[in-house]
């Protein structure tokens, strides 16, 4: 029986599957008339991504495919995994748009080794805003290592925990209003909002989030054995993660309009299986 936070989560990202496949944000008209259009997300990603040509790669958490479509665009042969049906259903489509062979599984994260058997990729990836949607980083960290095989790489960008921890409605300081370490019980969440530009709202506007340190997550990819290669912070994040502060740069990039240097958004992190 599916618990509850997967349950409240996937009907929230259910709902929000068509609004953002519908919203210029995602630019999936691009995608369907540009052959060489790449999300964003990867392309930033890029510098550090490197040559991902012949890999076999998986995306966890893919969402409706944009960042799998443009790394399948980059030569690697893509997997999406998501638990939102509503979700895939908007991958299947694009992908099948722009001709392009993805394999879009249904499944929870944790699951992902049964769905997709052990030691089958080169390469696991994991974008901008997943980690927050799960309870457990150390058995994330072994379902990496697991899904790796021997000399497979995890590449992830996502929101850095220092940025998850603070209460975006306070405009008058940066504010921790919300946990920065893991915690057994979710941060309950109630926003009929989605963060793309859209006129509609969600239905199911309520969802279980989780926040984890960024030792805690390095810790974690080390117990599981992985060794870790890369650890970048950065002052930009891909959307107006606090709304009325930040400015948004030419590459759709936002950062603080005052004192950016003293908040990190993101950040990105690759590990090796050896």
């Amino acid at each position: 029986m599916m618990s509850d936070y997967r349950r409240l989560n996937r009907a929230n990202w259910d709902d929000r599957a068509p609004l953002h496949a519908g919203s210029t944000d995602y630019a999936l008209d691009a995608f369907r008339t540009d052959p060489s259009y790449l999300s964003q997300v990867v392309r930033f990603d890029l510098p550090r991504l490197g040559d991902i040509r012949g890999l076999r790669a998986v995306h966890l958490q893919c969402h409706i495919g944009t960042d799998t479509l443009s790394l399948a665009r980059l030569g690697a042969t893509m997997t999406g995994l998501d638990f939102s049906p509503a979700s895939l259903s908007e991958a299947r489509k694009l992908a099948e748009a722009t001709s392009t062979p993805i394999d879009f599984v249904e499944g929870d994260v944790y699951d992902a080794v049964t769905l997709l058997g052990p030691a089958q990729f080169d390469l696991v990836y994991t974008g901008i805003g997943a980690l927050c949607w799960l309870p457990d980083i150390r058995r994330w960290a072994d379902t990496v290592a697991a899904l790796l095989r021997p000399g497979g790489r995890l590449f992830i960008r996502d929101g850095h925990p220092v940025l998850w921890s603070i209460d975006e409605t306070r405009t008058d300081a940066l504010t921790i209003g919300y946990p920065y370490f893991e915690t057994p019980d979710p941060t309950e969440f109630t926003d009929e909002t989605t963060y793309v530009t859209t006129d509609s709202v969600v239905a199911h506007p309520t969802t279980h989030e989780w926040n984890h340190g960024l030792g805690e997550i390095v810790e974690a990819l080390l117990q599981s054995d992985l060794t870790l290669t890369q650890l970048l912070e950065h002052d930009t994040v891909p959307w107006e993660a606090l709304p009325g502060r930040m400015t948004c740069d030419p590459n759709g990039e936002w950062r603080l309009t005052e004192h950016r240097e003293r908040l990190p958004l993101t950040y990105t992190l690759q590990a090796r299986k050896s």
